[in-house]
């Protein structure tokens, strides 16, 4: 298997006032990758510049960035062109890699604007190496720039930063300074989600488990799901009680603490994300945690409580004004 670390520029619309930027937000206009081996050696490079569609006009921010022209871009071939070229170059047996979430969902979401083969019919197993760098080396949760991982691991600076490829080629250096077990903690992108229960995301990591859920119409009907709200160690696969019930202090992000007899408390937390089509997701997360770490938790759900009462004191008074 081969792994193909690939960095994309886009353009957007200078005013926002385009219908089409519903559809389209981000326009890709360059596309560079590194392919390595299964040892991490680069074999082969690509790099190419697409010649805009939908934004004849450079937006002044992604100008400063990348400090390219239109009529560059005017040299171009068009991104059905290039997106084909690109997807033999990748092969059949390959792994995406990007630094960074963003990538394959503006990939993907260019590639259904064009009408083209989807990459996938459901998530796609990447490498964040955005992520894996925070992982290896710092805390999990920062999260850095290229250039500072660059300058972290003391990597040669030969050529210079903002250009796809460029991105791409640091990337692929700071990846194969990584050790293997720390490539286990892969992402999923979730532009096409899963299609049915069936083939819902279960996947346990080394410090925590991921579920990630089909499409629900409404945040009603995903928190009315089984699977989502229940509380089972995922270690040991036994539905557990929980000591703390499911609270939200914002509506969007869920909580609660059980507790395993042979693992000990563990958290769960729901994330209610939008997908492409206007439903909603779960991505739900289970870690074991300390005793210590469950007094943060009931501190936030006090908190939560105190300002859903503040909420109802508040509209009892403006109802009697």
């Amino acid at each position: 298997m081969n792994y193909v670390i690939m960095d994309l520029e886009w353009n957007q619309s200078s005013t926002g006032e385009e219908e089409v930027t519903k559809i389209l937000p981000f326009e890709i206009i360059e596309i560079g990758a590194i392919k390595l081996n299964d040892e991490r050696r680069m074999i082969s490079e690509f790099t190419e510049l697409i010649k805009p569609q939908v934004y004849h006009e450079m937006h002044r921010i992604t100008r400063k960035l990348i400090h390219l022209q239109m009529e560059q871009l005017e040299q171009g071939r068009s991104f059905t062109e290039v997106m084909e070229q690109f997807r033999e170059w990748c092969g059949d047996d390959y792994f995406f890699c990007t630094w960074g979430p963003l990538d394959l969902t503006e990939l993907q979401r260019n590639i259904r604007y064009y009408g083209m083969e989807p990459l996938s019919d459901g998530p796609i197993r990447f490498l964040d190496v955005q992520k894996l760098f925070s992982i290896a080396y710092e805390d999990r949760k920062s999260r850095r720039s290229l250039e500072y991982a660059i300058d972290y691991l003391n990597i040669e600076k030969d050529i210079p930063f903002h250009r796809a490829f460029s991105d791409a080629y640091y990337t692929a250096k700071v990846l194969a300074l990584m050790d293997e077990k720390v490539l286990e903690n892969y992402s999923f992108d979730v532009f096409h989600l899963p299609k049915n229960k069936e083939s819902e995301i279960h996947v346990i990591f080394d410090t925590y488990a991921k579920y990630i859920s089909r499409a629900f119409s409404d945040k009603t009907q995903a928190l009315e799901d089984k699977t989502v709200t229940e509380t089972k160690c995922y270690l040991c696969h036994k539905l557990l009680r929980r000591k703390i019930r499911w609270f939200s202090p914002n509506g969007k992000h869920y909580y609660c603490v059980s507790y395993c007899d042979r693992h000990g408390y563990m958290k769960s937390k729901i994330r209610i994300r939008k997908a492409e089509n206007g439903a909603v997701y779960v991505v739900k997360t289970q870690k074991f945690i300390t005793e210590a770490e469950i007094d943060n938790i009931r501190d936030k759900q006090s908190k939560a409580r105190q300002q859903r009462k503040d909420k109802r004191i508040s509209k009892n008074r403006n109802r009697q004004n």
